[in-house]
Formats: structure tokens, C-alpha cells, sequence
């Protein structure tokens, strides 16, 4: 079991920067995968950016350049750095952890928190 908390959303405005943070219950450093998903009103839930436990990362094409995933396995914790924000970044922001045990793969959310841009 893992629990995620993330915190750092709130109200920015455009060309704006906002920090997000997740933090996990346990140890991250075995976790393989660990990111941040976004779901904006009426849209499905997308990926916007993943690390792996090995430092390989992926982007969702529309924030690369933008935004940049990091974690500190000593704080248990994954940011997600959010630069040159626009309108469309706004969603609510989901932290996700992939563990795998064995032959089995479990995926973990946290609760989610608001990013809003304004024009």
C-alpha cells in the first residue's frame, strides 16, 4: 500500500509558475514509476509527465519544455515544476505511483489538487 498526498496547486496566472509536490507513505526509491496525471472538466485523465525509479522520464507533448518532473527518494517526494503556465494547464493534477510485486502491477492515486490559470 502506498498513500500519496500532493499539495502546491492553486490560482496562477498565465506565463505563471507553480510547484507541485507528492509525497509518499513509503520509501520511493523501489516504487518503478511515479508521476502526474491531470483531468480536466468533460476530458479524460492523461498522463503529463513520469519518472522512473532509473531517472527515465516522459512528457506529454504539450508540456514539454514547460514542465519538469523530479523526485527526491530521501523525502519520499516527486514534484512536478510548471513553468509558462497556460488556460489549458488548468485541471485538477494527480500524483500516481506504479509498484509492482511479483507478477502483479498496483497503481496508487493521491487525491488530486487544483491547478487554475486565468487568461
Amino acid at each position: 500500500q502506498v498513500q500519496l498526498v500532493e499539495s502546491g496547486g492553486g490560482l496562477v496566472q498565465a506565463g505563471g509558475s507553480l510547484r507541485l509536490s507528492c509525497t509518499a507513505s513509503r520509501s520511493i526509491s523501489s516504487i518503478n514509476a511515479m508521476g502526474w496525471y491531470r483531468q480536466a472538466p468533460g476530458k479524460q485523465r492523461e498522463l503529463v509527465a513520469a519518472m522512473t525509479s532509473g531517472g527515465s522520464t516522459n512528457y506529454a507533448d504539450s508540456v514539454k519544455g514547460r514542465f519538469t518532473v523530479s523526485r527526491d527518494n530521501a523525502k519520499n517526494t516527486v514534484y512536478l515544476q510548471m513553468n509558462s503556465l497556460k488556460p489549458e494547464d488548468t485541471a485538477v493534477y494527480y500524483c500516481n505511483a506504479d509498484l509492482t510485486a511479483g507478477w502483479t502491477m498496483y497503481r496508487y492515486w493521491g487525491q488530486g489538487t487544483q491547478v487554475t490559470v486565468s487568461s
